[in-house]
């Protein structure tokens, strides 16, 4: 009996302890699901941001072309504008070309960076990843000379590489960089140098938003130069002067190269136009930085002559339409409008290249079946699983690589594992937001996924941290997208707020945000982050504004003045550092007024003009009748109330 009742007694303890271990169970994935929910919820916020900024680019392109149509009612001073877009003689490249000769002589005895020896070997891709990790910076004429080398090389490859596998070689693919130098520095730590038996596969995207883009855009041009056969290159929709423009490299260049800066930039445009737009592995991958639409044709694509393509933002048909040496500005010379008559054979084709070659840089894939414009970036196609299956048909492929897109484990497999998208920049939006990732392939096998982090901070903190940071993030980014539509925001609120209360219901609220914002998000469990409610759940709509400020550089100014000049900041400064072609910050007040008159014409801002010219004039603190407009920009910031620091300049786009 006593062996019995112990035995009994035992187990009923035993079933208190599973019980009470399945309740923490249960509690932990519930709670966990709950924290990868909000980490979801924060990354969608960073990703409806990046691609309303991507939307103001491809809209800032519809600028430079209303500018063009309205080229009659220009001074012929104001040509710089459209001379940097659409002038590129065969006179400046043939400078650019023969200006190579000899630069290498002006590297001076002093130069303490990496030293490296043409022609190019594996042991100058070892000594400049060396000197890169040492924060050492390459010698102008060093960089020069590669561009030119690149440039050479690229213009004698197809428009697609192709790639040839086997079970002992295999080929590695990266995703999208963004200067990121620690995690192409952590792939090769884990994955080896780019060798003839050890080949690689970039797949654009290098440059733009980290802080490291020519240093990564080098080590992968001299890897290129070394090993021309293993090492691949892939255009993204960054590879592109415009989008550098915004998003950063241009002004690293210029900032790390102050005297040759210009130089490599226009360089660059030139390298930019000869890489290729895809690769094709064992005649069945086939590996492209965007996406794919239902009008995607391969063998016209095989074809097109893709060194035309400056930048894929501006649309063609200008070209084609007389921009040429007529409208480069000279003495004596006019200007001739443009024509309406119906597109020639030439400007027909011009339209089709231009198409597919943005539909490859672009566009997304999709749950949802069909081909549909792609809303969310503004350029390129939502193409669905339908259309993949379809176009790889067609061309008798078996799998579609792709990047363009940041995802939370760094690739992502869809379309019944037809598409894959990798991305290999780590940390993107936020520290700890995305691990970065790479494929290794070959023929016959299937791919393999290798994942990393470069981080430090986070890899020791647990979950609830790393989310918590991560959303306070994204919280504080949509807040300045807020605060940039104060004024919008409140008329929109008092509009549905008919008893004067300062209340709305929720669901009043966030109508009102997501039609003024335009960002597609859960503003009802975004709320809680962002509003005050009272306890019946009304929402006091001013609390919005409460803990955050557009400060102005003068109070005199209205409000509604302050909030556009900050929403449009990024598109002006791209607009006068075109205008400005010797890049000394500065433009002239008769300058500053006629391209704001065209800017505010075609973006339709009710703003009174007046007040943006007085805000100009008092601006110009010499009084010398010009702007030092990087100085203009800098004094419109964002203050947030309980920041430690004072000023912010966040960029996601």
């Amino acid at each position: 009996m006593g062996c019995t009742s112990s035995s009994s007694k035992k187990t009923k303890e035993s079933d208190k302890v599973l019980a009470a271990t399945l309740v923490i169970q249960s509690w932990y994935r519930r709670y966990r699901a709950q924290l990868k929910t909000r980490e979801r919820s924060a990354l969608h916020i960073f990703q409806s941001i990046e691609y309303a900024d991507e939307q103001s680019q491809l809209q800032l392109s519809n600028f430079f072309t209303f500018v063009l149509e309205h080229y009659r009612h220009i001074r012929a001073k104001d040509l710089r504008l459209v001379n940097r877009l659409y002038v590129s003689s065969q006179h400046e490249r043939d400078i650019m070309d023969d200006d190579d000769d000899g630069m290498l002589s002006e590297i001076s005895d002093i130069y303490g960076g990496p030293q490296l020896q043409f022609p190019l070997t594996f042991a100058d891709v070892e000594s400049l990843i060396e000197g890169y990790k040492q924060h050492q910076l390459l010698h102008a004429c060093y960089v020069l000379e590669i561009l030119f080398e690149t440039k050479k090389a690229l213009k004698q490859m197809p428009n697609f590489n192709l790639v040839k596998t086997s079970p002992s070689k295999e080929v590695t693919i990266c995703g999208d960089l963004h200067g990121k130098l620690d995690d192409l520095f952590l792939i090769f730590y884990k994955n080896g140098l780019p060798s003839e038996n050890n080949a690689y596969i970039f797949n654009g995207d290098f440059v733009d938003r980290g802080n490291n883009s020519i240093e990564i855009l080098m080590i992968l041009l001299v890897s290129f130069l070394v090993y021309p056969n293993d090492v691949h290159l892939n255009r993204g929709n960054h590879e592109d002067f415009l989008m550098n423009m915004r998003y950063g490299f241009s002004k690293e260049v210029m900032n790390k190269y102050k005297l040759y800066g210009k130089k490599i930039l226009q360089v660059l445009e030139e390298v930019y136009a000869w890489l290729p737009i895809g690769t094709i592995i064992d005649e069945e991958i086939l590996v492209i930085h965007g996406g794919i639409s239902e009008s995607t044709d391969l063998n016209f694509l095989h074809c097109l002559s893709r060194n035309k393509m400056k930048s894929v933002l501006m649309p063609p048909i200008q070209m084609h339409r007389g921009y040429g040496a007529e409208f480069r500005k000279s003495k004596g010379e006019t200007l001739q409008g443009v024509r309406t008559t119906r597109l020639s054979f030439a400007e027909e084709v011009a339209q089709k290249e231009w198409d597919q070659v943005v539909s490859i840089l672009w566009s997304d894939p999709r749950d949802k079946r069909g081909c549909h414009p792609n809303t969310s970036r503004g350029g390129g196609y939502y193409f669905g699983p339908d259309v993949t299956a379809k176009v790889l048909s067609k061309f008798q492929l078996k799998l579609l690589i792709r990047s363009h897109e940041c995802k939370p484990e760094g690739y992502e497999i869809t379309h019944n594992g037809k598409v894959i998208t990798v991305f290999s920049a780590s940390n993107y939006y936020a520290e700890g937001s995305n691990r970065g990732a790479y494929i290794k392939l070959s023929r016959g096998t299937r791919p393999r996924f290798f994942q990393y982090q470069v981080t430090e901070v986070t890899r020791s903190r647990p979950l609830h941290q790393r989310v918590t940071t991560i959303e306070s993030s994204a919280i504080r980014i949509l807040k300045e997208r807020i605060i940039s539509r104060k004024t919008d925001l409140i008329n929109a609120f008092q509009l549905q707020d008919r008893k004067k209360s300062g209340k709305l219901s929720l669901g009043q609220w966030a109508f009102s945000m997501q039609n003024v914002l335009g960002l597609k998000l859960a503003w009802r469990s975004l709320s809680s982050h962002l509003v005050t409610t009272d306890k019946d759940g009304n929402v006091d709509y001013m609390s919005c504004f409460s803990d955050i400020h557009i400060q102005k550089p003068v109070k005199e100014v209205q409000s509604a003045v302050i909030e556009t000049l900050y929403r449009y900041r990024s598109d002006l400064q791209i607009i006068f550092d075109i205008i400005d072609t010797d890049h000394s910050g500065l433009i002239s007040m008769e300058e500053f007024h006629s391209m704001w008159k065209l800017f505010s014409s075609h973006y339709d801002v009710h703003i009174d003009d007046h007040q943006v010219y007085e805000l100009a004039e008092k601006m110009d603190l010499n009084e010398d009748g010009g702007i030092d407009f990087n100085e203009f920009f800098k004094a419109f910031y964002v203050v947030h109330k309980f920041d430690k620091l004072n000023k912010s300049d966040t960029n996601f786009a």
